[in-house]
């Protein structure tokens, strides 16, 4: 098979290599949509993943072609898409389902082989079948769109409270659309660059507002950046008693001066952390909240998705968002 395989840090190779083995327990998917994640761009680039070679990529979606054990021969043909997490089953979170927690998982694209790639190998609990009107591309944002939705149940929002999320990628998109969806009012996107108007507004219902304006005062607020400043000017922008939710990867060293800092005890902010989503296979999560919006049209995810390149224009994608080209939100890659 072709795949995209990482033999060390900035050095990405278009190749031939062996189809998975798919053991006991284990799927072979066949790629049909996969995301470029902000995440792969610093993997690809500057900070490599946990051992080369690798093959990145772990927002996917494809169909089953063959599977470890004939007594799971009912998954062979069908729309899946891929809880990339792999978690130990053995620690005291996981015991708990709370799988995103897990001390020991593994991770689909990064610790192992991922879906920058004709086929992945996954583990059959993995795998969460999808209807007929999801199309691969929009299940290629599963992953996303539940990131998103976990970091916005975890702010505390309430219906018709103020909500702000800072940070214009595509999770910061999707979190505004699952506030205004679960009865946030009004709905803000802070970004820095007035070149990303057009794209968040295009988002239904939300305005776009630059450090540059006088931003307003919210409860609620999700941090998607990263950066020192976006974590002070989320502290700044919360109301007394508001919430702020850190789900940005870090770029670096966060530190807080000291009046900042006073801001958190004197309006009484609660902080809260946010990593991955919920997920237990077919049983009730984020994943499959996710899925019931998506089937039942109650998002349009559609907007999301600025960009689509063939697997062939693959590193294209990848300069785009390594070079900031122009704008973009979701770089999706077709395998089809």
């Amino acid at each position: 098979m072709k795949a995209y395989v990482l033999e060390a840090v900035n050095d990405l190779q278009y190749k031939e290599v062996p189809v998975p083995e798919c053991p006991e327990g284990w799927a072979l998917v066949a790629v049909k949509a996969c995301g470029i994640c902000s995440s792969d761009i610093p993997r690809i680039f500057t900070k490599g993943t946990y051992h080369f070679p690798t093959i990145p990529g772990h927002e996917f979606s494809g169909v089953v072609e063959k599977v470890g054990s004939e007594k799971d021969q009912e998954w062979i043909g069908r729309k899946v898409g891929i809880f990339p997490l792999i978690p130990c089953r053995k620690c005291e979170q996981c015991r708990q389902k709370k799988y995103e927690l897990c001390s020991n998982y593994d991770y689909t694209g990064s610790r192992r082989d991922g879906a920058f790639a004709e086929y992945v190998a996954v583990p059959l609990w993995n795998l969460i079948a999808l209807p007929d009107e999801i199309g691969f591309k929009e299940a290629a944002m599963l992953e996303p769109l539940a990131v998103a939705l976990h970091a916005v149940k975890r702010s505390g929002l309430q219906k018709d409270e103020s909500f702000a999320v800072i940070g214009t990628g595509m999770i910061g998109f999707a979190v505004a659309q699952w506030a205004r969806a679960r009865g946030a009012n009004p709905v803000y996107i802070i970004g820095r660059s007035e070149k990303k108007r057009k794209l968040a507004e295009s988002q239904q219902d939300v305005y776009y507002m630059t450090g540059a304006e006088n931003l307003p005062k919210v409860d609620r607020v999700i941090e998607a950046v990263g950066t020192p400043d976006s974590v002070k000017l989320s502290i700044e922008i919360a109301k007394p008693e508001g919430s702020i939710v850190l789900m940005g990867n870090p770029s670096g060293d966060i530190l807080l001066e000291q009046d900042v800092y006073w801001k958190i005890l004197r309006k009484q902010l609660s902080v809260t952390g946010t990593w991955n989503s919920s997920y237990d296979g077919a049983e009730p999560s984020d994943w499959t909240e996710v899925i019931s919006a998506l089937s039942k049209k109650e998002m349009d995810v559609s907007k999301l998705i600025s960009h689509t390149f063939f697997k062939e224009q693959l590193p294209e994608g990848l300069a785009l968002m390594k070079e900031h080209k122009e704008p973009y939100c979701k770089v999706m890659t077709d395998w089809e």
